[in-house]
């Protein structure tokens, strides 16, 4: 911010995860993040000059939450308002907005009670998203498939909300998620990026790869998701950044939430599209319009692929499905010229290394099987052996793909689990639904994960994990800095 007379200081709660070069700010706390520290700091602060203000939106949740008492103690909050940060969270505030502006969301209610919870989930018919408002990172998201569910995970989430009510809305099974970033002044809105999430909606933003730009979306959908997004940041009055998150199925976008803060995405996008959008985003929220900065080519020339990173292997016992709840702990990034080789690169950034040849198991709940097809002919002509269980190798027996049938685990021996065990398996596309069906299938993930085998748990991810590897078969692996892009 020096550039434009202001000095900054930057407050950290977390030592352990510095990544904050020495001259990004002209000073450095590490406390904890609560009204009562960042207020002394303030206190602190404002004995070797003016306040201008107090920026919440590059730090997640946890800031936000301070906007509002920060606020009724008398710190400007620079950037979008805290009654604005509220309307996003409050979930009928929010439904109410999005009706007003005509943007759908999928079905929805609150509650406030187990026994509340159960009657909206039967209104809304399952399978339903159970969301607590204001938590971080996923905490206690839940897809319910029964009342049996919604028993079992209704009581923890209400436990766990901020102002103790429930958000249900309806999954949306099959969709495609997406993540917007934006910079808005208030009045003037630009698209920073689209990212499609290449796992399913339903996984956490924060776990799941994604392409920037989209892979599969058509130009219409894009140019409807940037026209929703425009609307949504004008009608928030966002000043600074905003994150949207949508859900496309058949063509339909229906919005699941907005941020108004930066999310972790901004670096990735930063990064694909060659603008400096967090700086922007900070001078904006200081006083400057969006138009003074030149960001006609600030957009991606090639394919990025976003790839989080997980630490499974370091926790016996942990089943490596993704979920609403984020897991990851860290992101990687691929950079190339098409989908299948950028997210090839994500892959070897994230220590996945995929296998050319040899044999792939290939085990999928009944909705996927279809989608399979092309990926499992594509794997057979590049010389892999294919075993299956027994719902799936007559699937693809049926359309004419030669597999060799494989014991479950429940089937005995001997089975999948030995031979992932014994080496014999060098690639896993395994996909489950429901909570004995997960269950049933967690030591295959699990073995697999501690043999080092690269395993993929949803339909788009498996169909990805097989261009990649056409990818690393047909051309070598070139690298080119981002500075040069």
């Amino acid at each position: 911010m020096a550039d434009i007379g202001i000095e900054s200081v930057m407050v950290n709660c977390n030592p352990e995860t510095v990544s904050t070069d020495y001259d990004t700010s002209d000073r450095l706390y590490f406390e904890p993040l609560t009204e009562e520290h960042v207020s002394e700091i303030i206190h602190k602060e404002q004995g070797k000059g003016d306040l201008a203000g107090v920026i919440v939106q590059f730090g997640g949740q946890t800031p936000l939450k301070l906007a509002q008492p920060l606020n009724q103690a008398g710190v400007p909050i620079l950037g979008t308002s805290p009654d604005s940060i509220d309307l996003a969270e409050d979930r009928k505030q929010w439904s109410a907005l999005l009706s007003n502006l005509g943007i759908q969301q999928p079905p929805s209610a609150t509650a406030r009670s187990l026994e509340e919870t159960l009657e909206k989930a039967q209104v809304l018919g399952y399978p339903v998203m159970l969301r607590p408002s204001f938590v971080l990172s996923g905490t206690a998201m839940r897809i319910c498939h029964s009342d049996e569910d919604v028993r079992e995970y209704a009581g923890y989430a209400l436990s766990v909300a901020g102002d103790g009510s429930l958000f249900l809305d309806r999954y949306l099974s099959d969709a495609i998620e997406v993540d917007v970033d934006a910079l808005c002044d208030g009045t003037n809105v630009h698209v920073a990026g689209i990212m499609e999430h290449i796992e399913e909606a339903g996984v956490h933003s924060g776990d799941s790869a994604c392409a920037l730009p989209p892979y599969t979306l058509s130009p219409s959908v894009m140019g409807r998701l940037s026209e929703q997004t425009k609307a949504l940041a004008r009608a928030l009055k966002v000043t600074g950044l905003i994150y949207i998150q949508y859900a496309v199925k058949d063509d339909e976008i229906f919005v699941l939430e907005a941020n108004p803060r930066a999310s972790r995405t901004v670096p990735f996008v930063a990064k694909a599209v060659g603008a400096p959008i967090a700086s922007i985003a900070a001078k904006i929220m200081a006083g400057e319009a969006l138009t003074d900065f030149d960001l006609r080519h600030a957009e991606a020339n090639r394919v990025a692929v976003k790839e989080a990173v997980f630490p499974f292997a370091r926790f016996a016992n942990v089943d490596p499905i993704l979920g609403p709840e984020m897991r990851s702990t860290g992101e990687v990034m691929g950079w190339d010229d098409d989908f299948g080789t950028a997210f090839l690169k994500s892959q070897i950034g994230a220590g996945v290394t995929l296998p050319t040849s040899g044999i792939a198991f290939i085990s999928l709940r009944e909705d996927d099987k279809a989608g399979i097809v092309e990926a499992a002919r594509n794997l057979i002509a590049m010389g892999f052996e294919i075993v299956a269980t027994s719902g799936t190798s007559d699937f693809l027996a049926k359309e004419g793909i030669e597999t060799r049938l494989v014991k479950k685990v429940l089937e005995g021996k001997p089975n999948i689990e030995d031979e992932i065990l014994n080496g014999e398996i060098d690639l896993v596309l395994n996909t489950t639904e429901g909570a004995q069906s997960r269950k049933d299938s967690k030591s295959i993930r699990r073995t697999s994960l501690i043999q080092n085998i690269p395993y993929f748990t949803t339909l788009s991810a498996c169909l990805a994990a097989v261009k990649a590897i056409r990818a690393i078969r047909e051309k070598p692996l070139s690298v080119r800095s981002l500075q040069k892009a």
